[in-house]
């Protein structure tokens, strides 16, 4: 059977894409010769939408709600989030499960959660909100990377294993001052309470490791809201140090991007004057001047593996599991080595 996934990888594009393309999403900016090359490809495999099995009883489909802890609007703009959502879907499609609702929790009390068969908790919730407002039901996974958790299962990427790679490769060049551009995590609570923030793991690591390594500058650090707007804005903060460091390490590709074009209107380039990597090898990441080295993340197969965990909790596992994702760096011409002083 063709998925997806073979279509994405003929036509050179995500599989977010391919599925945004062939379900008429009208908010999707692609040009119209990769909309038709998709159409095209999946005509040509005799692609077939994998369609629910209607003669399964009513009672055996499951229905599971999504808990977002990120807003519309973040969701949109980061597709990180996107190719989660995509991963969780399809593999919905492919068992008996319905997503039956998505709830984001926005700083209002939700809804009763005892009507579903399972939870997907996605981004920085409470995980003592989920005991109360889903009580005596472990059916419960969480795709987090910063909360950690003993009761549910938990889906999370190998960010430590790759953040320490990254500071290894860019010591490797030569490297010695090295800045951190990221974002804090908030953790929502379900009864409308006030969030509150946690390191994210990224930083957690790359302070660790640039301590061992004895070349750890708090000044070198910035910390802000995530998105490129906020990536161009500490960058420009970064950009007035005397001693700016002579590499970054972006905690995600949208604002590493909004860090790159605050790079250029300094009149400085990439890699020559500062190296930049960064996390998520979303789509434009290999387009952009110069392509920018980052670690992939599998946002998507992160939402498959989470509708896999939840439909064998369902079906009777008793034990929580740690799934962890293997996160690999993708090198590509914004890093260079850097001349001993």
């Amino acid at each position: 059977m063709v998925t997806m996934k073979e279509i994405a990888q003929r036509a050179n594009v995500s599989i977010a894409t391919v599925s945004r393309i062939l379900n008429n999403d009208t908010t999707l900016s692609v040009s119209e010769e990769t909309k038709q090359r998709v159409f095209h490809i999946a005509k040509q495999l005799n692609y077939k939408p994998i369609r629910k099995n209607t003669s399964r009883k009513k009672k055996e489909v499951y229905k599971i709600a999504l808990l977002l802890a990120v807003s519309q609007h973040d969701e949109a703009n980061d597709p990180y989030y996107t190719l989660i959502r995509q991963g969780i879907e399809d593999r919905c499609q492919q068992l008996p499960m319905r997503i039956s609702s998505i709830i984001r929790v926005d700083g209002a009390e939700i809804q009763d959660l005892r009507n579903f068969d399972g939870l997907i908790v996605i981004g920085g919730i409470d995980p003592e909100d989920i005991k109360r407002y889903f009580p005596e039901n472990n059916h419960v996974v969480f795709i987090t990377q910063v909360i950690h958790i003993d009761e549910y299962d938990v889906v999370r990427s190998d960010l430590e294993r790759a953040t320490e790679s990254i500071v290894d490769y860019l010591v490797k060049l030569g490297h010695k001052k090295i800045g951190y551009i990221g974002g804090a995590e908030k953790i929502k609570q379900l009864d409308g309470g006030e969030s509150y923030e946690i390191d994210d793991t990224r930083k957690q690591v790359f302070e660790r490791k640039m301590k061992t390594l004895g070349l750890y500058e708090e000044k070198h650090v910035f910390i802000g809201e995530w998105g490129p707007a906020e990536g161009y804005e500490l960058m420009k903060k970064a950009l007035q140090l005397e001693d700016l460091p002579s590499a970054f390490v972006v905690a995600s590709d949208p604002m590493a991007i909004g860090a790159l074009r605050a790079i250029h209107q300094a009149g400085l380039k990439v890699p020559e004057d500062i190296s930049l990597i960064s996390f998520d090898d979303i789509d434009a990441a290999a387009f952009l001047n110069p392509p920018l080295s980052t670690v992939k993340m599998y946002a998507y197969e992160m939402g498959e593996v989470a509708v896999n965990a939840l439909y064998e909790k369902i079906e009777g596992r008793s034990i929580p599991v740690q799934i962890l994702t293997p996160a690999k760096l993708v090198i590509r011409e914004s890093c260079t080595t850097k001349a001993s002083n």
